[in-house]
């Protein structure tokens, strides 16, 4: 009996010491509105996500060795809470079967990382798809965030973070601020 929880306590440990794969603090902030643009107007929020791989970074290390990283949050889902803490905000209401939708479909979310000890550079791109839709009709509009950073020394995850963090953080500022968005669901979306 000693063996076996011996066994088993050897094996416990080895698999806590073994490497754990990095992944990145994914942290959406929606843009809060300080005044209504509607009241009692519901819809019924849809995501999805589409892009063809679910990591956030991909780091070359200029050692053959390329690494995908991945979010430590779901992305489709962190998006999804932020846009609805978004529209809430606006004084849209968020319910299950409303006639009008808004469907997020996230394209991509992605960080490419190219760093030596001396050097790195980071290219984020960030596209979101929302569509509005209603009995009469839809509008399909598509948000686009990218940045490019170059710094002294490797890339920490940290860094990588921030960047993904403050892209996404910029499209979603852009759909807050988008006047057409706005006035389709104000004038269309109905309680």
């Amino acid at each position: 009996m000693k063996k076996l929880v011996l066994a088993a306590s050897i094996a416990l440990l080895t698999a806590c010491s073994a490497p754990q794969q990095p992944q990145l603090n994914f942290m959406p902030q929606p843009v809060l509105s300080r005044s209504d643009i509607v009241k009692n107007s519901t819809f019924t929020l849809v995501s999805k996500d589409v892009r063809s791989a679910q990591y956030v970074a991909l780091v070359d290390s200029g050692r053959n060795n390329i690494e995908p990283v991945h979010a430590k949050q779901n992305v489709r889902i962190a998006l999804e809470n932020a846009l609805s803490e978004q529209f809430a905000s606006q004084g849209f209401q968020l319910t299950v079967n409303s006639e009008n939708t808004v469907t997020l479909e996230v394209q991509e979310a992605l960080v490419n990382v190219t760093h030596s000890i001396f050097e790195n550079q980071m290219d984020a791109k960030v596209t979101l798809e929302l569509t509005a839709e209603t009995p009469q009709g839809k509008l399909v509009k598509s948000y686009n965030g990218t940045a490019k950073r170059t710094a002294a020394l490797s890339a920490s995850d940290e860094d990588i973070e921030n960047v993904l963090n403050d892209v996404v953080n910029l499209v979603l500022k852009e759909i807050s601020n988008d006047k057409e968005l706005q006035t389709y669901m104000k004038d269309r979306f109905r309680g």
